[in-house]
């Protein structure tokens, strides 16, 4: 499972960034020598940002890398980090699951209403839509550490080759 979520997360975001890359290059290459700017661009950063952000999610949780303060741990005993640990990610995957029923409530909301972005008139419901399944894949990464934690976070977890 962690190799098709590093697969699929891994090449939605890399997609992404790249489709924001040359966006960026034939914006300020149309700006730079056409005198006008790519029509929408500035919307299309915006929603490419967010498939960014949402895909590489759950890859940050996969492999333990949100910013920690652990400071104290060398003052915690290792049975309280463990419990500690169980419980950060029990309370991690139940408020992204609380989000992700959210966002999938508001897009069908926007669904209803037709929403669609300011200039390019793109319906923004799919990327809500995404977001709140990529929110649900992260809660489920959250319980898949529950049972096989990754070594650089979790108190007594061996690196794996």
């Amino acid at each position: 499972m962690r190799s098709l979520l590093n697969t699929l997360c891994g090449t939605l975001a890399a997609v992404a960034l790249f489709a924001i890359m040359l966006l960026t290059f034939v914006d300020v290459g149309g700006r730079k020598f056409l005198d006008t700017s790519l029509p929408g661009a500035l919307e299309l950063t915006e929603m490419l940002m967010v498939v960014v952000i949402f895909a590489g999610l759950p890859l940050v949780s996969l492999r333990g890398e949100h910013v920690t303060f652990d400071s104290l741990d060398p003052f915690i005993p290792r049975a309280v980090r463990l419990v500690q640990h169980l419980v950060v990610d029990l309370l991690c995957a139940a408020m992204l699951l609380f989000i992700a029923w959210l966002m999938w409530t508001k897009a069908g909301q926007l669904v209803e209403y037709g929403d669609v972005s300011a200039r390019l008139k793109i319906p923004v419901a799919p990327f809500v839509y995404a977001m709140s399944v990529l929110c649900a894949v992260t809660a489920a990464v959250h319980l898949l550490l529950i049972v096989r934690p990754v070594a650089h976070r979790h108190v007594g977890v061996e690196e794996s080759a």
